[in-house]
């Protein structure tokens, strides 16, 4: 997958404030300061298209991409501790929620965890929701960098097991390196190959 063109389209709380544009999206969602703004700025080549920060809770709203002109990437404010209001926080649920629930055009979602944390309730309850609802996911170890090839593979080896699921179907990602950016890719252009036939 190439991407040659982005930009942003708007920010949203409600569904009344998403794009009226039928694109196929993929959602991007994690734990607060998991690195899914510095995933999509890898992915699409471009340094701060989405904003970044090393404070947890900078994302507090739903943000919306518009790639190659023909598919939408949805930005999704973290879960899980963020220094922010309580007030704020106990919103950004409902929003998700509702978003995950109402939107027809989202094809899949890319369920970021940190490498270094083992999954909490949180992810938990997200894969539980998404395979209830048969929605695809992809599971991206973000911030792999931050250890050694052998601990990456020991990581990659214990969240796996956690969270039931096969070492193959999991990415290590590292927005310094770029390591599985390619692979996100390909995963995302084969989800998008899947749902036209």
């Amino acid at each position: 997958m190439i991407i040659k063109t982005v930009q942003f389209v708007k920010s949203a709380v409600k569904p009344s404030q998403y794009p009226e544009y039928d694109f196929p999206e993929i959602a991007f969602a994690g734990r607060s300061n998991v690195g899914k703004s510095s995933l999509i700025n890898t992915l699409i080549n471009r340094k701060d298209m989405v904003k970044t920060s090393a404070k947890p809770g900078c994302t507090q709203l739903i943000n919306f991409f518009l790639v190659n002109e023909d598919l939408s990437f949805v930005d999704l404010p973290g879960y899980g501790y963020a220094k922010v209001s309580r007030e704020i926080r106990s919103q950004w649920q409902p929003m998700i929620n509702q978003y995950l629930s109402e939107r027809k055009n989202l094809l899949g979602l890319i369920l970021l965890i940190d490498i270094r944390r083992d999954p909490e309730k949180e992810e938990f309850d997200m894969v539980k929701w998404l395979e209830g609802h048969e929605l695809s996911y992809l599971l991206i170890l973000t911030k792999s960098d931050k250890l050694s090839k052998t601990q990456q593979q020991k990581r990659l080896t214990a969240i796996c097991n956690l969270m039931n699921r096969e070492t193959g179907s999991t990415i290590l990602f590292s927005s310094k390196t770029k390591l599985g950016r390619d692979t996100v890719l390909q995963e995302i252009m084969n989800l998008l190959d899947w749902n036209n036939e």
